[in-house]
């Protein structure tokens, strides 16, 4: 399965995953420069590693991570940060991932690495506090707290 990953995270790479990349990592640069901007350079380096390797990787909501520490003035403080990132950021960087995906899936061999940058897309317009963890972690984590939720 690791061998399946890698061997598609090559392919995005070579079929325009590299831009995305690069879009991100200039965006990350950007919110270090921009002294206003801080705040969204740990989301932005995030979504660089996720751009970079989509598969075998997903981002979740620090929610998900730490339940146990769901606040709700950082949660309306986060939703203010997407919309300004939305503004600044967040729309060029869907845009890129759109058409990275449509070329992707004008291939045969690009359909999911495409479909992978529509996902990509949906997260940029809306990146601040994602984290980015490997799918299996992801997934353990959904199972424990669906438990949690139905005892």
């Amino acid at each position: 399965m690791e061998i399946i990953r890698t061997a598609l995270n090559i392919l995005n790479f070579i079929l325009g995953g590299f831009f995305t990349t690069l879009a991100w990592l200039l965006a990350t640069i950007l919110s270090i420069v921009l002294i206003f901007t801080w705040p969204y350079t740990r989301s932005c380096w995030e979504i660089t590693k996720l751009s970079l390797a989509p598969f075998g990787n997903t981002a979740v909501h620090v929610d998900e991570l730490y339940p146990e520490n769901r606040n709700v003035i950082f949660s309306s403080g986060g939703t203010l940060l997407n919309l300004i990132w939305l503004i600044l950021f967040g729309w060029w960087l869907c845009l890129s991932h759109i058409i990275t995906g449509i070329g992707q899936c004008l291939t045969l061999i690009g359909i999911l690495p495409g479909i992978a940058h529509f996902k990509l897309a949906a997260i940029a317009l809306w990146p601040v506090g994602r984290r980015v963890i490997p799918v299996g972690l992801a997934d353990q984590l959904r199972f424990h707290s669906g438990h949690r939720r139905y005892r």
